[in-house]
């Protein structure tokens, strides 16, 4: 069995595959997914599990080099704002780096999101709980 916090095999999987500069969203129940990206729906029912929970998990295994998000996070959802930013600090502090924070409009994310490896749906019910992680290197 694995040790480390992320069991979910389909996730494990993508994040064992990243290389430098490819990406991966975690987003809300809400955010349009492509059909030409990977669904990784791990939504249960309203806030099952949650956006903050799981970039938690995510993080634990990807080196994360930088985040973009849309400018309405903070805006209108300041209170899961302000624990993606408590995440990325720690998470800046466990990796030694510092993580470059991308600000676009929710269309310009919305579009960027269909380069990612991945889309990881979460069963966020938050408005604009969303982030597409960049993947860096641990060398």
């Amino acid at each position: 069995m694995k040790k480390g916090k992320l069991l979910n095999s389909r996730v494990s999987s993508i994040v064992s595959k990243l290389g430098h500069t490819d990406t991966i969203t975690v987003c809300d129940c809400g955010l349009p997914i492509d059909a030409n990206v990977e669904r990784i729906d791990l939504a249960l029912t309203h806030g099952i599990p949650g956006f903050i929970e799981t970039l938690e998990v995510i993080c634990s295994e990807q080196f994360v080099e930088e985040v973009t998000i849309a400018e309405e996070f903070e805006d209108k959802n300041i209170i899961v704002f302000r624990k993606f930013i408590q995440v990325i600090s720690k998470l800046e502090k466990e990796q030694k780096n510092k993580i470059k924070i991308n600000i676009i409009s929710h269309n310009e994310f919305k579009e960027e999101t269909k380069k990612s490896k991945a889309i990881i749906r979460t069963g966020e019910i938050t408005p604009y709980s969303n982030v597409i992680l960049h993947s860096g290197v641990v060398f």
